[in-house]
């Protein structure tokens, strides 16, 4: 398995100990989220164009992954409390391991960029984008 593979299952794995939300990699936004419960996304994102060092050669990579954060509280006045909760919920999963467990030399979330999701016939979802840069360094770039 590459070291990006490793380095997104773990991010997957620090979004599943989130409690309060279901955590899903790539998978198309549902209808419906629970509504007492949040849903976080993870988009592979793009790795972008890597440094490259010789002797050994090494790519070095600041890939921009993105999570989305979705809530859809009953009460249009409890949206924002839930996203801001779900938020820094996310913050603190992320801050627990910098490294995720060593397969990355950082990782960073960036601000978060909120969206309203109206649906059609349902009351509207609030969600916010976070790009999430892992910084890692490989001596494949796909490997």
């Amino acid at each position: 398995m590459s070291a990006r593979e490793h380095i997104l299952q773990a991010l997957l794995g620090a979004l599943q100990t989130i409690s309060s939300a279901a955590a899903l990699r790539g998978e198309v936004l549902p209808e419906r989220v629970p509504p007492d419960d949040g849903l976080l996304i993870l988009r592979d994102g793009d790795p972008g164009d890597p440094d490259v060092t010789l002797s050994p050669r090494t790519y070095h990579y600041e890939h921009r992954a993105e999570v989305e954060a979705i809530v859809a509280p009953r009460q249009p006045t409890d949206r924002d409390e839930a996203l801001d909760d779900l938020l820094t919920a996310l913050g603190t999963a992320i801050a627990a391991d910098r490294t995720l467990g060593g397969l990355c030399d950082w990782i960073e979330a960036s601000a978060p960029r909120p969206v309203d999701l109206p649906v059609e016939g349902a009351p509207t979802m609030k969600a916010a984008i976070v790009p999430i840069t892992l910084t890692y360094s490989t001596a494949d770039p796909l490997g």
